[in-house]
């Protein structure tokens, strides 16, 4: 095996790393190929992750959770992807704990911060993010949701899709237009309890892989919230979003990295077992050159992931950097995908074989987040400014 370790990690990660491959161990590994056939995630998963100090563990103390620094969050994902359990890390520990609770956290009034992040950290809530609909997926500014001032509040219409968490979710932060014809100046942010008037939730929608983690749409009919459901200033929404922006990415591409070691961990495994002419498949000179080929890209870039890593825990991320980040690490994890599955042979394509599951969970890390070519974009526009 090769040790893909990460050059952060000390003590006090590596004890916190015994408890999530203990919980993982106790509560995921039997069950996951079960919540997979019946694509379905429990939703007394939440509270057993909540009891496990597994929400949120970058929360300050004041509101349930353990202050730790994004190093904690981060190795939370690492593991679970690394395990094969990525489902339940990133659509939706990932949505949850690494972006709804630090929208919260970084926009949210006192009363707001009070109301939900305890509720978060512990389970009791499960949140989602409401920013992609029918006609708007990675350009925000072009969302037609509106959110229209009347007396004492806002009355919402509109719908989302694609919303990871959107059967489970007990609170929404939702992106909606306030003034419909300043584009991106005119987004606004609120908070939404999910059993609001109004709101309703949709069919869970069939994907092609990440089959147990719940993904909805949304939709709200003159669903009425008061004042104080506004996250943050008014109209400013768009702005915030993109301030957060290189925290979900991150978040992304360190879930990608680690499915990547994972997966070339499970094919040498099976290399070394399967024989094939009279010989192991790990034996063929071909065997040899990709296994190397993939290790030496997956190893070098784990030096740029976790360079990001520790750039964000000092607040020093940047978008660019971000999506950099976010490009390189799903692309790559597609390729490793494909040609770990082909050592498989037929075997790969079957899905009880976890490198087939691997395979196409990967593909929706290209697209959501942001796509490759919006992530291109960003990258090009900065390469050539003046």
């Amino acid at each position: 095996m090769i040790a893909f370790n990460c050059s952060w990690l000390n003590e006090d990660l590596r004890m916190f790393s015994d408890s999530i491959n203990k919980f993982i161990d106790q509560e995921i590994g039997p069950n996951y190929e079960r919540w997979e056939h019946d694509k379905w995630l429990p939703r007394e998963v939440w509270n057993k992750l909540g009891n496990a100090g597994l929400l949120c563990v970058d929360i300050p103390e004041q509101y349930g959770g353990f202050g730790a620094d994004f190093k904690f969050s981060a190795i939370i994902n690492d593991i679970f992807y690394r395990r094969g359990f990525g489902a339940i890390a990133g659509g939706g520990i990932g949505v949850h704990a690494g972006i709804v609770a630090h929208y919260i956290l970084n926009m949210g009034t006192e009363t707001q911060k009070q109301t939900y992040l305890p509720k978060m950290v512990s389970g009791e809530y499960v949140g989602a993010i409401g920013m992609t609909e029918p006609g708007a997926g990675s350009d925000l500014k072009e969302i037609k949701t509106t959110a229209t001032k009347v007396a004492g509040g806002y009355l919402i219409n509109g719908s989302k899709t694609f919303i990871s968490n959107g059967q489970h979710c007990d609170i929404v932060v939702l992106a909606c237009k306030t003034d419909p014809k300043a584009g991106a100046k005119g987004v606004s942010l609120f908070i939404v309890e999910t059993n609001t008037a109004g709101f309703v939730k949709g069919k869970k929608l069939s994907k092609l892989g990440i089959h147990l983690q719940d993904t909805s749409e949304l939709f709200f009919n003159d669903m009425f919230v008061p004042d104080d459901a506004v996250l943050g200033t008014l109209n400013s929404g768009f702005i915030s979003m993109m301030k957060e922006l290189p925290r979900e990415r991150l978040i992304l591409a360190i879930s990608a990295q680690a499915a990547c070691e994972g997966m070339l961990d499970i094919t040498l495994d099976y290399v070394k077992q399967r024989n094939a002419f009279g010989k192991r498949v790990a034996d063929f000179q071909n065997t040899r050159f990709k296994l190397a080929e993939l290790a030496t890209a997956v190893r070098i870039q784990k030096a740029f992931v976790d360079q990001c890593v520790s750039l964000l825990a000092d607040n020093q991320l940047d978008a660019v950097t971000a999506a950099m980040a976010k490009l390189h690490t799903t692309e790559l994890q597609g390729k490793v995908a494909d040609e770990c599955l082909q050592f498989f042979g037929g075997y790969g394509y079957m899905t009880e074989y976890r490198i087939g599951r691997e395979f196409v969970d990967a593909r929706v890390q290209r697209i959501y987040g942001g796509t490759s070519e919006i992530m291109k974009e960003i990258i090009g526009k900065e390469l050539i400014k003046d």
